[in-house]
């Protein structure tokens, strides 16, 4: 039997399990995952976040799906990472770099008086327009089907696959059985995460998140971004623009400059609580399945 020490952070209600690989080792990370995520049975959460040592940048960061798959990026992670490393003292930096899987990433960290971190704004990357796996051409405004629902949606990677569509009422969708068709679709062999989004103003969407591997979430970073980007694309929203993603956990605010291909997003980030979690091999073992 071992300890795991944790520490539950959220991201605009993405909330997500933190344990500092500074101090300790994390062994079998995609069951553990699987273990910890669960809301009945461990601390609960849409996955699990190792902030790591990097040998290029202040930090690593891994992520990893309630459902075990290791995923490229989160932006409302690492958010939470930057808050994490300011407030217990891995560093006293204001702007940081980040590893992760779909590159290194910049972070800004905004401190009040109480020397607490109020909002962190990150440099996504570069978006980028995923193609059609047959004919190879950029998947905007593109016909899709599930079911009985068919839409037009625009593909957009931020390190990470986004199928993004505008809908016109958010309640006209059902988010619970829509989600899983598109993440599986044939359009991406690696599955993909699913934005609904309803156009408010030409600065303003409201959108929920079907995330890949971890179901609804009241909020997603790089859902955000590439709705944000997919508006622009569509002409339904201005380029170089502040636009804020209305999302049931939380604002967050997006800004393509396109000219650059630069995603900087901001929101908040928030310490919830921390704990430790007695794990044995025999809880291990029963989380050792291949998620589907």
């Amino acid at each position: 039997m071992s300890k795991i020490k944790f520490t539950k952070m959220h991201g605009a209600g993405n909330d997500y399990v933190y344990i500092d690989c500074h101090a300790q080792v994390v062994e079998q990370p995609e069951a553990l995952a699987r273990l910890m995520s669960d809301r009945h049975t461990g601390v609960g959460g849409d996955g699990l976040v190792l902030i790591m040592p990097s040998e290029t940048c202040d930090l690593r960061m891994r992520i990893f799906n309630a459902d075990g798959s290791e995923a490229e990026m989160c932006g409302n992670a690492s958010r939470c990472i930057g808050k994490y490393a300011y407030e217990h003292k891995l560093t006293d930096k204001l702007h940081l770099t980040l590893e992760t899987r779909s590159g290194v990433k910049h972070l800004w960290l905004h401190v009040n008086d109480r020397q607490q971190v109020s909002s962190v704004t990150v440099d996504m990357g570069a978006a980028d327009v995923i193609r059609h796996p047959a004919n190879g051409r950029p998947m905007i405004r593109q016909c899709i089907e599930a079911g009985d629902f068919q839409t037009c949606m625009t593909a957009v990677s931020m390190g990470n696959p986004h199928c993004v569509c505008f809908v016109p009422s958010l309640g006209s969708v059902d988010v619970q059985h829509v989600g899983p068709l598109l993440e599986h679709h044939s359009l991406f062999p690696n599955r993909t995460n699913v934005e609904f989004a309803e156009l408010i103003t030409d600065t303003e969407i409201r959108m929920r998140v079907w995330e890949r591997g971890s179901g609804e979430t009241l909020a997603c970073g790089t859902g955000a971004c590439a709705t944000a980007v997919a508006a622009v694309l569509n002409g339904l929203c201005p380029p170089d623009a502040d636009i804020r993603l209305h999302l049931p956990g939380g604002t967050l605010t997006v800004n393509w400059h396109q000219q650059e291909n630069h995603v900087l997003m901001s929101g908040p980030a928030q310490e919830i609580f921390s704990g430790e979690m007695l794990i044995t091999p025999a809880m291990i073992n029963t989380r050792q399945s291949t998620p589907a």
